[in-house]
């Protein structure tokens, strides 16, 4: 990706205290109103200056006055915790290349990979600042590059945007108006969900199909999820049982999300605040760790089995992975979201209002989550 650093592109940024102040008050039980107040108060919270490429989008499918030049977009120009998030109401519009698609964007969710990439863990590899964060969207495409195939103008589509999520990620994430994404990294959205829904699964079902996949997992085998209330946990438990067909899906969470995980397909509930999973009998074929306790899921794999570790330590048999992108795996997954075989869980606090970009990500930071925190609609 060209880098959006020069100092001609940058774009200045016409926040005020005022306007800030407007942003603020708006409310997530009315987010329609939300951002459309804001932007005619010119609201926000602190604000950052997003850069604009000086290349040219090869755009077949609209012409270049239907997209506006700048857009409304979350920022940070330096890493750190969540103060260094700014609102940008005069943000560039992202170039389209030629197996791009613009996509207006209707929602987008977080995940702890955001706020990790926010924090600085994988500068080494990150791409510029600047950054735009956001990878998962849903929304519609409004301009198509020269080589698009299959999408076109008026499609309604969700992905993860980042094909890689540690390597160079996109600098223009989708916590924004507009972003620009592969076509082989979106997909159509599911019949039957909104933008909202669609907006929290990419990166999460991503990661769960991915991990069973890579553990070899299949029908009639059993497994213990870590974590099964959280966004690739809820996934994981669906997928094991409704799609890879699962002998046996247990599944670990706190007290008052017991239930939660029953109605998600697990057979068996485990209280991790009463129980340590560790010391039970039961030993599983497969063990998928979302939360970080590789050591311990050793100790219940069966012999010749697997652990898949998304976070912390890694033991044998463990092993850790980070998700690909690909719209392909989407495509696959879409008529069992159609037929609500597999179902979306949006944390019950949200969607938050586009305004509330700083407290959603405080919230996902708390690790309390249910499913995903998304932020509907945009703006």
């Amino acid at each position: 990706m060209q880098s959006l650093l020069s100092s001609s592109a940058l774009l200045a940024n016409p926040c005020t205290p005022a306007k800030l102040a407007a942003a603020a008050s708006v409310s997530v039980v009315a987010p329609r109103r939300s951002v459309a107040a804001a932007a005619a108060a010119g609201g926000g919270a602190r604000c950052v200056a997003v850069a604009a490429s000086s290349s040219s989008p090869a755009v077949t499918t609209a012409e270049a006055g239907e997209v506006p030049a700048t857009m409304k977009a979350w920022a940070y120009d330096e890493y750190g915790d969540g103060g260094v998030l700014k609102f940008n109401d005069a943000a560039a519009v992202p170039a389209v290349g030629e197996e791009q698609v613009l996509v207006r964007v209707a929602a987008a969710a977080l995940n702890p990979v955001d706020a990790k990439r926010r924090a600085g863990k994988f500068k080494a590899t990150d791409s510029p600042l600047p950054t735009v964060p956001g990878y998962d969207v849903a929304g519609v495409v409004v301009k198509t590059g020269s080589q698009v195939k299959g999408l076109k103008e008026g499609d309604e589509v969700y992905g993860n945007i980042s094909e890689k999520a540690l390597e160079g990620p996109k600098q223009s994430g989708s916590l924004a108006e507009y972003t620009a994404v592969e076509e082989k990294l979106l997909a159509l959205k599911p019949k039957g969900l909104d933008f909202a829904q669609a907006a929290g699964l990419p990166l999460a079902v991503e990661t769960a199909h991915e991990g069973l996949e890579r553990a070899g997992f299949s029908a009639g085998k059993s497994i213990l999820i870590l974590g099964g209330a959280g966004g690739v946990g809820s996934l994981a438990i669906q997928l094991a049982k409704h799609v890879y067909g699962a002998s046996k899906v247990a599944a670990t969470a706190s007290t008052p999300k017991l239930e939660l995980l029953k109605t998600l397909g697990a057979d068996v509930a485990i209280d991790y605040t009463k129980e340590n999973f560790e010391e039970l009998p039961d030993k599983y074929d497969i063990v998928f760790d979302a939360v970080g306790q590789g050591e311990k899921a050793v100790k219940v794999v069966k012999e010749g089995g697997s652990v898949v570790v998304l976070t912390g330590a890694v033991a044998p048999p463990g092993f850790r992975f980070v998700v690909t992108s690909d719209g392909s795996v989407l495509e696959k997954l879409n008529p069992y979201l159609e037929s609500g075989k597999v179902k979306p869980l949006v944390d019950p606090k949200g969607p938050f209002a586009f305004s509330q970009v700083v407290e959603a990500f405080s919230y996902l930071e708390t690790g309390r989550a249910t499913g995903k925190v998304v932020i509907s609609p945009i703006p």
